[in-house]
């Protein structure tokens, strides 16, 4: 789906997706499906986009904190 493209264009490729994902959800909840089902769309949904097209800076902030929380057990 992103492929080789500059950061620039995949950021805003995400947020085209993003602004979809949400669109859909709002379509879903205004057709009457139960909260649970919207909510389940939209991590599934998020879920495929972090697959598909990744964010590094995300990723380096999860693993930030993971390592302060692991650290912070011990």
């Amino acid at each position: 789906m992103f492929g080789e493209k500059t950061d620039d264009e995949t950021k805003f490729g995400r947020a085209v997706a993003l602004k979809a994902i949400a669109s859909k959800a709002e379509e879903l909840k205004n057709k009457g499906a139960a909260s649970f089902e919207v909510q389940s769309f939209i991590n599934g949904a998020r879920g495929k986009l972090a697959e598909e097209a990744p964010d590094p800076e995300m990723y380096s902030k999860a693993l930030r904190v993971a390592a302060t929380q692991k650290a912070n057990r011990n």
